[in-house]
């Protein structure tokens, strides 16, 4: 397998792995947006020279999207493959991609986010664990944050504290995400659509800055819902699947 990686030279040109359509897709305006702003800051975007789902994103953890103290480390934002690329060990080059690069540029260890139980959109515990990852801390929601550090005495990365209890103190429907996740631009207007169509009290925080998002009271800031102050799941939704769970 070959793989690419992004650049503000070939942005334009190349698809975006997670929403495979042509430019002009909202989806892919929006993460093609987001992406360009991140590659000054480090971001990599790594993916196969075949159309589908496989690639691997990632960032040093100082400039990443998410409320975690993990200073010299790489932030793995979406380790993805799927479809018919999946089982050729295409997860396996992408992640030894990763380390190779983080020890080139010195840093201590990588760190991404899972669950003790797989969640949509949230790293396989189970893939991590036997690629020698391991927890190192852990949200109120189960949400937790893994790691592998390359020395041993490495400093084990940390949620901050507005993350650990994820709480806000608003009632009804509010969801908080950010445009590093291409579906969001299509789905979260739909929420929104949804929510004033069937009298449903809900708001959309657009999160449109890391330090937002680094302060934000949920580990999961690409897309997690609440209900009434309380954390209910990062799984994103269409308009059936949100009335299903208004309704119970």
């Amino acid at each position: 397998m070959e793989y690419i990686r992004l650049t503000k030279e070939n942005l334009e040109k190349e698809h975006i792995c997670c929403a495979i359509s042509g430019n002009n897709d909202v989806q892919v305006l929006s993460k093609k947006a987001w992406l360009a702003d991140r590659l000054d800051e480090g971001l990599v975007f790594l993916k196969s020279v075949e159309r589908g789902k496989c690639f691997i994103e990632y960032i040093p953890a100082e400039s990443a999207w998410i409320p975690v103290n993990a200073d010299g480390y790489m932030y793995i934002d979406c380790l993805w493959v799927s479809g018919s690329l999946k089982g050729h060990g295409y997860s396996a080059d992408l992640l030894d991609a990763c380390i190779r690069d983080s020890k080139e540029k010195g840093k201590k260890g990588l760190c991404i986010l899972a669950a003790a139980k797989k969640k949509p959109f949230l790293a396989d515990p189970k893939y991590l664990k036997h690629m020698g990852f391991a927890v190192c801390d852990e949200a109120d929601n189960g949400i937790q944050l893994w790691y592998l550090p390359f020395l041993t005495e490495a400093e084990k990365p940390r949620f901050r504290e507005c993350a650990r209890h994820p709480h806000n103190s608003e009632k009804g429907y509010v969801l908080y995400y950010t445009s590093q996740c291409p579906f969001n631009a299509k789905y979260v207007p739909v929420l929104e659509q949804t929510a004033r169509e069937n009298g449903i009290r809900f708001r959309a925080v657009h999160i449109e800055s890391r330090e937002q998002a680094q302060n934000a009271p949920t580990p999961v800031t690409n897309y997690a819902l609440f209900h009434d102050g309380e954390y209910i799941t990062n799984e994103q939704m269409n308009d059936k699947k949100f009335l299903k769970l208004v309704k119970g």
